[in-house]
């Protein structure tokens, strides 16, 4: 990737690219976008429109640095439409970390000198790395991910458009008109009735907020529902299944800056036009300002911005891998909507088989967990927060005394900010920070970091699931024997870390649908967990 300076462009890379527009590759798009110089317009490589001519176009990395430079964007291929680029995951730079925390609206709600706080530079530092690597700076790429809000809230769901102005994290309805206009030539009104392929069959009578969330193809969406359906904790989280026991859908409470919301996420089904790759989900929110940090956190609890024909082809030229790889193409990584979370849930689940660690959390949020209005989701708890779990998770954990110690000093450390766990830090930071905390090990610090950060690379050799599935794909049984031979799939291990884990899930599901449907629920798509 370069800057997207038209007279900085290096040949062999512009030329690269409009090979990869003229063969029209969907497997290119949200990587980079086209610009077309004699039309004023920018399109994803895959655009069925005419190949311009190889002088004729600029190639930039975000569409923020298109709009900056004043095209718009093409209303044919809706480049807005995309999956968001795979490069903010491998990426462990300032620009990196800085857009992962623009995706999560942290922009929105503290403002430029809150994201440059939260990496550690000064404003005009961050501005220049930004505009240097992406192309534009923070308010830009946070304007273009506003626009790409709207954009997918007019076209896939039926919320009035002044409350997809709000929802999007527009100040205003005009800012949100004229935006609209700007970067993609059409009104709001004009550009809701776009859609296409999705009608009111779509949009159920539950009250929920119905949107669809693209991914690039191919796309194991059932791997990853089992995944969350077998660690799911009543309360918090539900799975919904058919008559044959098979997970239809995954639903949680998340806590968001405005509030508690919940959501429901299924496998899309193809459209009118072959188009439903990636996740439709029912959002319910106390704030519509919510909305785009929900959906970004969604994103990445499904790694829906993975690119996996480059994930597979690297896994499939090992001959050991070319079966699974063949077997389930388009695995993801389970990622993460509360950060915190996720290192109580592992430190509670180490050394225990999931089911004891589903009873242990599941007692922790009965305890401890708050209370949602009934308009969200009935009967519904949070994940107690860190402050929480420092001040009562004495009295509920149990376990070893050094277990429930570790426990207690994270939680600490994380409600009075002397430990920090979020997305937007680089791989060094999370680890580092975690490794600092007595009784927190390696495989903790990167267990967590592959959830919080769905970070690529990451193997997880010494997990005694990982090794047993290792074995059975024919793959070294010691740990370091089996780490040895995972670096030649890197910058992609942590998805040889699910393809590992697969076989174990595969078998938990299987028995668990064995005893849902022996105990034939008058409901059999429930599954309150």
């Amino acid at each position: 990737m370069t800057s997207p300076d038209t007279d900085a462009q290096p040949d062999a890379l512009h030329a690269e690219r409009h090979r990869a527009v003229a063969s029209r590759d969907a497997r290119f798009d949200g990587q980079f976008v086209t610009a077309v110089h004699s039309t004023g317009i920018y399109c994803r490589p895959s655009c069925p429109a005419r190949t311009p001519k190889v002088s004729g176009v600029t190639f930039y990395r975000t569409s923020a640095a298109a709009h900056l430079a004043g095209f718009r964007a093409c209303k044919r291929c809706l480049p807005e439409a995309t999956p968001g680029s795979p490069e903010w995951d491998l990426r462990e730079d300032v620009a990196g970390r800085a857009m992962r925390l623009v995706l999560d609206g942290v922009v929105e709600r503290e403002g430029v000198p809150g994201l440059a706080a939260r990496v550690g530079y000064s404003e005009r530092q961050l501005n220049r790395i930004m505009t240097t690597e992406l192309g534009a700076g923070p308010k830009a790429l946070s304007r273009a991910h506003r626009a790409q809000t709207a954009r997918t809230l007019l076209t896939s769901s039926d919320l009035p458009v002044a409350d997809v102005a709000f929802a999007a994290g527009f100040a205003s309805v005009r800012q949100f008109n004229d935006t609209v206009r700007e970067v993609f030539a059409v009104t709001p009104s004009e550009l809701r009735a776009r859609r296409v392929g999705r009608g009111d069959d779509d949009h159920g009578d539950d009250g929920a907020l119905h949107v669809h969330l693209p991914a690039r193809a191919p796309f194991d969406a059932q791997g990853l529902l089992d995944w969350h359906a077998l660690h799911a904790l009543p309360g918090t989280e539900q799975v919904d299944t058919d008559p044959a026991g098979r997970v239809t859908s995954y639903g949680r409470l998340v806590d968001l800056p405005g509030g508690p919301s919940w959501f429901s996420a299924s496998a899309a089904a193809p459209d009118a036009v072959g188009r439903g790759t990636g996740i439709d989900l029912g959002v319910r929110v106390t704030d519509l300002s919510d909305l785009p940090a929900l959906v970004a956190r969604v994103r990445a609890l499904f790694d829906l911005d993975a690119d996996p024909v480059a994930v597979d082809a690297v896994l499939r030229a090992v001959p050991e891998l070319a079966g699974p790889v063949a077997r389930v193409p388009g695995l993801r990584l389970p990622g993460a909507v509360d950060a915190h979370e996720i290192v109580f849930r592992t430190l509670i689940g180490q050394q225990v088989s999931v089911a004891a660690a589903r009873t242990a959390q599941t007692r922790l949020v009965a305890a401890l967990g708050a209370t949602v209005p009934d308009t969200i989701r009935p009967g519904g708890l949070l994940f107690p927060s860190a402050v929480a779990i420092a001040e009562r998770g004495h009295e509920v954990l149990r376990g070893p005394a050094a277990r429930v110690d570790t426990i207690l000093r994270v939680a600490a450390a994380l409600a009075d900010g002397s430990l920090v766990v979020d997305g937007g830090q680089s791989l060094g930071e999370l680890r580092d920070g975690l490794l600092a905390v007595k009784g927190i090990g390696p495989w903790t610090a990167d267990y967590v970091a592959l959830r919080v950060r769905h970070h690529p690379d990451i193997f997880l050799h010494s997990d005694l699931a990982v090794r047993n599935g290792a074995q059975e794909l024919g793959l070294p049984g010691t740990a370091r024997e089996l780490s040895l031979w995972s670096e030649q799939v890197a910058p992609w291990r942590s998805y040889l870390t699910m393809h590992c884990w697969r076989p174990i899930i595969d078998r938990a599901m299987t028995a668990t649908a064995g005893a849902r449907a022996a105990r034939a629920p008058e409901d059999p798509r429930k599954d309150d967990r």
